[in-house]
């Protein structure tokens, strides 16, 4: 029999930022493609990046890049088990494991983007 249930029980959130990411991901995206793969000048060599990232919004954007892909990812892999009847100890150990492994990776992300120097005078690279 069909329980009712509330949306804050419902998941409706969940189902909602999962479209506002995906839909933010795939703008990003779109835009990423356009500067690297269209204008071949920007190069992908580590100098490249290294001028590019003087910039901060290249920064801001690859921050958003990993704070959006990560919440999108895991949310997706929560939704699956969501699907299943999973035991409450199973349950809490699943959105533990999900929310340790997507806190250590956006950290890790966070660590490489901010542990790019700012460099003052780039004439002399």
């Amino acid at each position: 029999m069909y329980k009712y249930q509330s949306s804050k029980n419902s998941g409706s959130k969940s189902w909602v930022l999962q479209r506002i990411t995906g839909l933010a991901l795939v703008v990003l995206m779109i835009g990423h493609y356009i500067l690297m793969h269209f204008h071949p000048e920007n190069g992908h060599t580590y100098d490249a990046v290294l001028i590019r990232m003087q910039f901060s919004w290249y920064r801001i954007i690859d921050l958003s890049f990993i704070t959006l892909g990560m919440y999108h990812g895991l949310n997706g892999i929560w939704g699956i088990f969501r699907d299943y009847n999973l035991k409450p100890w199973l349950k809490i150990s699943v959105v533990s494991i999900l929310i340790i492994l997507g806190l250590a990776f956006t950290a890790w992300g966070y660590n490489i983007i901010f542990s790019i120097p700012y460099i003052t005078n780039l004439a002399g690279k």
